[in-house]
């Protein structure tokens, strides 16, 4: 076991060195490995997301114009290209970054690194597209994404838990009129060499340096959107829902720098067990009865965080009794230490240094980091989680209970319990 451990640190040291040098092309942050995998994969990434937006629902339209038509090309014809290639184009939001990414095979760099800086240079953000393509398409996202019950909980959190910047919807509000020019002005006001980097995985640093020096050329400067401090309250709100599962989120929140202790305590009252099929000995395992769960939340940003669990089952007597499971745990976490403590600190150690496994995974976790200007290394994270102690894992872990709860649920709300109810 001690033999693994070491082999998948030295691993992880390999991968953190790979990515630990960030160079600037073409006015952009640049960070690329090439490890021989058979794909490559470039993925551009700008803070531009709902936290920053001017009017609501626009970073959501803004992700959804990606791939349409430019200067070089038409949406048929990027389509068309992209298949003979045999590549993927996708876009995605957070309530902080827009980022836009090309799998593809070895060789066609050119091609989909040219397709993704034209987003940037060269959008026309014409007005049929917007009615004809991206209205109907956010409006798909937001009913399929309000339609599942824990992520409308997650929402309905942020915007307790922050009410603005943080607290604004990932998904624009159906009906709400945007017009095509807001969007475009969105754009103009985030995209700005000071304000996107590039990360690749499966090409050469080098290589990828002169292709973006090729395709964004003169590439407008801008600065980073501004945004007021981030600011938790918390509060209550139930949402009556039928069809799907009831649904609870207990939720707390904090300001400031993501902490070392938080992701920890996550780890800590995580259930999913680490064998299959076994029960796992996270503290909230046996007070959750069949047909229930309990997933831990822990939603880092670079000014705040949202801790919370999210409770769910098919009845709304068994969503009470894990609900009370999970606070109980949650209480008892601050007494933390030993053994218990260290087998939390592993856990969580682990969580962060195979984030960057998979491509959406590297790119959630190391792209904030270079568009920050912060190391590109993994090393940082984990270094901080090996200096957790029983003394800061109590005093945060105290710190957070104290403040005001984020509760929601969603769901019969006749019978959910109340915050109250589950010892809160």
């Amino acid at each position: 076991m001690l033999a693994a451990r070491a082999s998948a640190a030295r691993a992880a040291s390999r991968i953190a060195r790979n990515f630990a040098t960030v160079v600037d092309s073409a006015g952009v942050k640049v960070a690329a490995a090439d490890n021989g995998e058979p794909t490559s994969a470039v993925t551009f990434i700008v803070k531009a997301g709902s936290r920053f937006e001017s009017k609501p629902g626009v970073a959501h339209a803004l992700k959804n114009y990606a791939f349409k038509s430019t200067d070089k090309r038409s949406t048929l014809g990027t389509v068309r290209e992209a298949e003979l290639y045999g590549g993927v184009l996708s876009s995605s939001l957070s309530r902080e970054h827009l980022a836009v990414t090309a799998e593809f095979l070895r060789g066609d760099e050119a091609f989909f690194v040219d397709v993704l800086s034209s987003f940037f240079t060269s959008t026309k953000f014409t007005r049929y597209e917007l009615s004809e393509l991206v209205a109907p398409t956010c409006e798909a996202e937001t009913t399929a994404a309000l339609s599942d019950p824990a992520t409308h909980a997650v929402e309905l959190a942020h915007a307790l838990a922050f009410r603005h910047g943080l607290g604004n919807s990932l998904f624009a509000t159906p009906g709400h009129h945007l017009s095509s020019e807001d969007v475009q002005a969105y754009a103009q006001s985030v995209f700005g060499a000071n304000n996107v980097a590039v990360l690749g995985t499966g090409i050469d640093p080098a290589a990828l340096e002169k292709l973006l020096e090729k395709s964004l050329g003169k590439f407008s400067s801008s600065s980073a959107p501004a945004a007021s401090p981030s600011k938790y309250f918390g509060g209550e709100t139930r949402v009556d829902t039928h069809g799907a599962a009831e649904t609870v989120f207990i939720g707390f929140g904090t300001s400031g720098a993501p902490s070392a202790e938080l992701a920890v305590l996550a780890a800590h009252l995580d259930p999913t067990p680490s064998v299959k099929w076994s029960k796992g000995t996270s503290p909230i395992s046996a007070g959750v009865p069949v047909g229930a769960s309990v997933q831990t939340v822990y939603l880092p940003y670079s000014d705040a965080s949202l801790f919370g669990l999210l409770v769910q089952g098919q009845t709304t007597a068994d969503v009470k009794e894990a609900g009370k499971a999970a606070v109980t745990a949650l209480k008892a976490a601050g007494s933390l230490q030993g053994e218990e403590l260290q087998k939390a600190i592993a856990k969580a150690k682990f969580a962060a240094a195979s984030s960057i496994d998979r491509r959406d995974g590297f790119v959630s976790t190391l792209g904030p980091r270079i568009l920050s200007g912060s190391s590109a290394s993994l090393s940082e994270a984990v270094s901080s989680l090996e200096k957790v102690n029983a003394s800061a894992f109590s005093q945060a872990t105290e710190s957070l209970l104290k403040t005001k709860p984020t509760y929601v649920a969603v769901g019969n709300t006749k019978s959910l319990p109340y915050a109250d109810e589950l010892g809160l």
